[in-house]
């Protein structure tokens, strides 16, 4: 993937507002239309469970799902027959390409690897820190994704999608995400039946 660091990181620009910056530039360039407000999305809602959240959790949250801007070079679903085992092929490839970017931007390495370590776990969690990164981006899926993919995928796959998404949320946040509503009656059913759903371990 191309880096813009050169043109977006002026001598007088900060390394991590030049790492953000950057971070959002590739992810603007995503095919996939949710992608942009996917990822600071994350970023409120990591804000609005951890207020303080400290740098390297903030970047980690814009920058979780960066392996699918690029259409050449992303982890595609198709070629995993185990969706666990996709996911983290997605994180393990979001991880190289952010510290690509922190290391141009000449970001602090104790960030860069922590940003890293986060993005690397953010599907399964694990710790605290990564445990509070999988939870918004989980509900930020239900909030901003699920409208535009239940567009490109339609009910069974969204379905499938959301129940898999749903049982990755803390109790607290699957409160929050039971209180959510659509514009779209079948979108309502999906969450319903996700709700319903009994827990697979």
């Amino acid at each position: 993937m191309k880096l813009y660091a050169e043109l977006l990181c002026a001598e007088t620009m900060d390394s991590i507002d030049c790492a953000k910056q950057q971070i959002r530039a590739i992810v603007s360039k995503s095919s996939v239309p949710e992608d942009p407000r996917h990822a600071d999305n994350v970023l409120e809602w990591l804000l609005k469970l951890k207020p303080d959240a400290d740098e390297a959790l903030q970047i980690a949250a814009l920058a979780h799902d960066i392996d699918r801007a690029d259409d050449q070079t992303k982890i595609k679903r198709a070629n995993f027959n185990d969706y666990d085992q996709f996911k983290a092929a997605h994180a393990h490839h979001s991880a190289t390409i952010l510290k690509q970017i922190l290391q141009q931007c000449q970001v602090e390495p104790s960030i860069v690897d922590n940003a890293c370590q986060l993005v690397e776990q953010h599907e399964v969690g694990g710790d605290p820190r990564s445990d509070l990164l999988k939870d918004a981006d989980s509900i930020s899926y239900f909030e901003v994704n699920m409208p535009l993919y239940f567009q490109r995928e339609g009910y069974e796959e969204t379905l499938k999608r959301s129940i898999w998404g749903y049982q990755r949320l803390s109790p607290k946040m699957k409160e929050v995400c039971q209180k959510l509503s659509y514009s779209h009656d079948l979108l309502d059913a999906i969450l319903k039946e996700v709700v319903s759903t009994p827990f697979e371990s």
